[in-house]
């Protein structure tokens, strides 16, 4: 049975708050960032909820399914572009390991959810 809207999703709302999160993090990103991994990063990370929300709103648990594998594969390169802003002193280690651990978090809920939606899809019957 799915759910009235992806706002009643804990993932999404975590997803949003973590978006936020990216967005305070990299404001203070250098200057000469701004049009490049600040704006990479901020992306991937909205690319999280807004898939979420995409593929909830489609028909079927199918489609919903693919929308949560967009989202992990954007969850990962959220970690890597994190992991970058770190290597190269943007972020603080504090901040980073905030960042990921929630991310982390998200990962798992999408993966759980992922699973979910996968298991409840009707798999296409073929005239023999």
């Amino acid at each position: 049975m799915r759910m009235r809207s992806h706002r009643d999703l804990e993932v999404w709302q975590r997803a949003m708050r973590f978006v936020q999160g990216v967005y305070a993090a990299t404001e203070r990103f250098p200057r000469h960032e701004r049009g490049n991994l600040q704006s990479q990063l901020r992306r991937a990370a909205v690319s999280i909820p807004a898939n979420i929300a995409e593929g909830h709103g489609r028909r079927t648990d199918g489609i919903f399914a693919r929308h949560l594998d967009i989202a992990l594969g954007s969850a990962a390169e959220v970690d890597t572009l994190l992991q970058l802003a770190l290597d190269l002193g943007y972020l603080s280690a504090d901040n980073h390991t905030q960042l990921t651990e929630e991310l982390t978090i998200i990962t798992k809920m999408l993966h759980v959810l992922y699973r979910r939606v996968r298991a409840n899809r009707q798999l296409p019957t073929t005239n023999l």
